[in-house]
């Protein structure tokens, strides 16, 4: 008797199991932007099984008893959207600077897993965490085992710098704690610790590098565009780099740094606020794009008039340099420089990416076009174009929807509505 049992519950499990997996999810969406088709089109069904997407079809098709049925009829419908260049470690506050004092690891590890929903439910189904102190691969690894909710995370880790460059952890520190980081801490000199500081990211678990190629904005450092590598030091990163399959986006502010990064072979530039036409003709020569975090440039030059929000060294940095990014992105897209989808979210509060959609438009990118830029091109950016980016049959189900079509009006890019990623809806 218990043998039956045990027999009958075995196989009601394995049913249950068997119809959950078998069972299909159907889409109808009113408006569809698929990642490829230059027009968007109207009133299409998609069919996903598991994760996956195994059709589009013309048309509401009607599905079986057990197919779960999804009414988007009366949205845009498109792929999951991807940034990057986040933080999610941190978010923006007049009180950050002292948070690696008073903050515990833990303390942010808490933290960043309220910011990755954030951005999940904004539309963003994946992310290229651009830089912290390495709590973002624990990150990345809880939300792939399901623990928590967020975006897919391609991470660098800890970015890469000079001492005192502008990922030195240690700037504006007094003399007693400053020390002197090296390769373990994500700061190089010299050819040597260029290796090995993409060796120590690699052996941390990070799917790629970031280098600070300039000064930057909001470290505690005088210099906002100095170049901060030398050549050789650029050329030991990024072939070092490729030799473990990974590429190296490359933050930059003045034209010096970025043009050695782009011709030392690095895939990204960020920000790029003094890109000139050099360098734009360099970038296209190399193949290099443009990542510009224009929402970041907005939001500094706007706290920065704000008494206190940030340490005075870092004030005068903002003010000049922060304005200018957006011009900066319509000079490069004009000049026919390769554009990737990016905010620098953390540096603003996350949640609010989608905004960059209409930066990006409001200087005259189509607005088919900045989508695609954080959809195809971003994937492509991330050798992941065989996986997200579009909806096309064999994708995963990573899938968006907004009230409005953004064709029309891009400003619900920033009110996304619904949220499927790798098959399981977040959102609805």
């Amino acid at each position: 008797m218990k043998l039956k049992i045990l027999l009958f519950t075995i196989l009601v499990t394995f049913l249950t199991v068997f119809q959950a997996f078998a069972q299909r999810t159907i889409i109808h969406a009113g408006t569809l932007i698929d990642g490829t088709s230059e027009n968007a089109l109207s009133e299409v069904s998609i069919i996903i099984e598991g994760n996956t997407i195994t059709a589009i079809e013309d048309g509401y098709v009607n599905g079986n008893r057990d197919d779960r049925v999804i009414d988007l009829r009366s949205k845009t419908v498109m792929p999951g959207l991807i940034d990057l260049h986040v933080h999610l470690e941190s978010e923006t506050n007049p009180q950050k600077y002292l948070e690696e004092f008073t903050f515990n690891e833990a303390d942010f590890a808490m933290r960043s897993t309220a910011f990755a929903k954030r951005t999940l439910m904004a539309g963003f189904t994946t992310v290229r965490e651009l830089g912290g102190s390495g709590v973002n691969i624990s990150l990345r690894n809880a939300i792939n085992q399901g623990f928590v909710d967020g975006p897919r995370v391609i991470t660098v880790g800890k970015s890469i710098a000079t001492t005192g460059g502008h990922a030195d952890p240690t700037n504006g520190w007094k003399n007693t704690l400053m020390g002197a980081p090296g390769p373990e801490d994500g700061v190089i000199n010299g050819i040597a610790q260029a290796r090995e500081g993409v060796r120590q990211r690699y052996k941390e678990g990070s799917d790629h590098i970031k280098i600070t190629a300039t000064g930057g904005v909001l470290s505690v450092a005088k210099s906002g565009d100095a170049p901060q590598f030398f050549e050789d030091e650029l050329d030991a990163i990024v072939r070092t780099a490729k030799e473990y399959g990974m590429h190296v986006a490359a933050h930059a502010h003045g034209a010096e740094g970025m043009k050695r990064a782009v011709e030392a072979g690095v895939l990204t530039i960020e920000h790029g606020t003094h890109m000139t036409e050099e360098v734009m003709d360099l970038m296209i020569e190399n193949g290099t794009y443009y990542v510009p975090t224009i929402s970041a440039g907005k939001w500094v030059a706007e706290k920065a008039k704000v008494e206190g929000y940030y340490p005075a060294l870092v004030v005068p940095k903002a003010l000049e340099i922060g304005p200018k990014i957006q011009n900066t992105f319509e000079r490069a897209y004009k000049h026919g420089v390769k554009i990737a989808f990016g905010t620098d979210a953390g540096v603003f509060p996350h949640g609010l990416n989608g905004r960059e959609f209409g930066y990006m438009t409001e200087v005259g990118m189509p607005a088919m076009e900045a989508i695609k830029s954080a959809t195809t091109v971003a994937a492509t950016v991330l050798g992941m174009q065989d996986q997200i980016g579009t909806i096309k049959v064999g994708k995963m189900a990573d899938i968006i929807a907004t009230d409005k079509n953004p064709l029309e009006d891009i400003s619900t890019m920033e009110s996304v509505s619904f949220v499927m990623k790798d098959g399981k809806i977040y959102k609805q």
